[in-house]
Formats: structure tokens, sequence, C-alpha cells
């Protein structure tokens, strides 16, 4: 069994292919992660265009959902965005936020990083900022952040509950995420779980639907709520590569399911003690 800093290695080099390939190769695949389908163009990627602040040079094409349309930003907001890529949701918090407010992007990729940085360049933005780090441990003060987003990225996160942890401890009282992300119902078949390509693609490194909304409600948040929730189809002509043909119809006719949710949550105003939230 790989330990997380392996899967989180496997997770960076990827990403650092990722950003050099164009939106379209990221859309057809797995999270940009290869296994190209000829049966869809868009497996989980959701369409920013009509969005306002969208620049077509920082989308990737990553995505499984649209976090900053649903996480309720307003004009002078600090907003953190994990796992920004080249900052396509960052722009858009910043459209929403204004010149008044700031956003913070992280990512532990350095070739994701340069590539954002220099798209904020490019366009002036000066309230728009990229840091290097790990989500598990934000290079940010504690209840800095109004609003977090983050789109298909806890996914590829060995450790979810830290990340989650370490978001309570980033928000101010009364703050709040938005947050896109890929679940399961039901036992993935192990082809799938397994194969580092896919770890890097999303699917094997997602975890049970009820897991992942018990961890929020465990770490202390409050008004927790799926905003939006779709199924991930995954084309035959990419599950071939990991299944056999018996193990792609008994998947395709199961009780399993692969899904984009949408997830909003609260930190109270009157902050509860979460062990290794930071304040005990």
């Amino acid at each position: 069994m790989q330990t997380e800093e392996q899967l989180k290695e496997i997770v960076r080099k990827k990403y650092s292919e990722i950003a050099l390939q164009d939106k379209e190769t990221n859309m057809s695949s797995c999270c940009g992660a290869g296994g190209c389908s000829t049966e869809v163009y868009n497996i989980m990627s959701e369409d920013y265009t009509t969005l306002k602040g969208y620049n077509a040079d920082a989308d990737l094409g990553l995505g499984c959902g649209l976090p900053t349309q649903y996480a309720q930003i307003k004009k002078g907001d600090v907003v953190v965005d994990l796992g920004s890529g080249a900052g396509n949701d960052c722009f858009i918090a910043r459209h929403e936020t204004g010149e008044t407010g700031k956003v913070i992007g992280i990512d532990f990729t350095p070739a994701m990083i340069e590539k954002a940085r220099a798209n904020a360049e490019v366009r002036g933005f000066n309230n728009v900022e990229f840091r290097q780090g790990d989500i598990e441990s934000m290079p940010i003060t504690a209840n800095t952040a109004d609003v977090i987003v983050s789109n298909c990225v806890l996914n590829l996160v060995p450790n979810k509950d830290a990340v989650i942890k370490d978001i309570y401890r980033v928000l101010k009282p009364g703050g709040h995420f938005s947050i896109s992300d890929v679940v399961l119902v039901g036992a993935l078949p192990e082809g799938l779980r397994k194969d580092a390509e896919m770890y890097a693609g999303c699917v094997s490194g997602a975890i049970q639907k009820e897991v992942y909304m018990e961890l929020i409600h465990a770490n202390g948040f409050e008004q927790v709520t799926i905003q939006k929730e779709k199924a991930i189809i995954i084309p035959d002509d990419i599950l071939i590569n990991y299944l056999t043909a018996d193990q792609i119809a008994a998947f395709n006719n199961g009780a399993t399911g692969i899904f984009s949710v949408t997830v909003f949550a609260k930190k109270p105003m009157d902050q509860k003690c979460v062990p290794g939230g930071g304040c005990c």
C-alpha cells in the first residue's frame, strides 16, 4: 500500500504535467489525468464561461463543479482557493470580492503556482496572490478567510480530515466554505481504486459520501448543505483500461455511483474547540 507521501507525489508529478496540457485534453479525461475518451468530451468539468471574471487562459478544465457560483462571496471578502491550479476560481472570486477584497490561491505544484502567477501578473491583479503549500497545513494565519472555495481537490488528498480541520482554522468565525468534490456511493471496483493514474484523476482518492459529510459535521461546522449534486459517468472506453468486460457490466448495472457534490458549511460564530483545530 502506498503511503500518504507517495500518493501526494503521484499527484504532484501528474499535475505538473497537466499544467502544460491544453484545456481540451484535460476536459476529455478524468481531471486531466489521461485515459481520454472517444465517447464524451467532458467527463467532470462544468462550463465556467458564463461566470463573470472568467479568464480562458486560467481554465485548465480540471474541476468537477462551480463552487464560486455558490460561494456567496461579498465585496471586500478575503477568499482562499484550495488547489488553485492556474487561477480560474481565484479570478472569478476576485470579480465577486472586488478591489477591496483579497484572494489567496494555495497549490502544492510549483508549475501550477508559476502559471497562476503569470496569469495574475498579465492582468494586473494586485489583490490576488498564489502561495505554494499543502492544504493540510495552509501557509495562512488562523481566522483569516471569510470564504474558502475548492474545486475537485480534497479527493486528491489522502488525509481529508486534516484538510477539513485546517479549513476550520483558517476561516473567520462565521465564515463559510463552498467546495466541489468527488464522492462515492457504494464500493468502487478495486481496479479503479488502485491505479495511480486514476488516483491523480480524482476517482480512487474519493471517499464515501456519508463519510465525507460526517467529517465536516465532526469538525464543528454547521449549516452543512449539499448545494448541487450530479452523477459522474465514466465511459466504457476509459473503464476498459481498469476493468474486464464483465466487471464493467456489473459496475454499470450496480448500486455504486460516483458523484460530484458542492457542499456548503459554516464555521460557528462561537468557535467550538475541535481536537487538532489549533484552539485546544
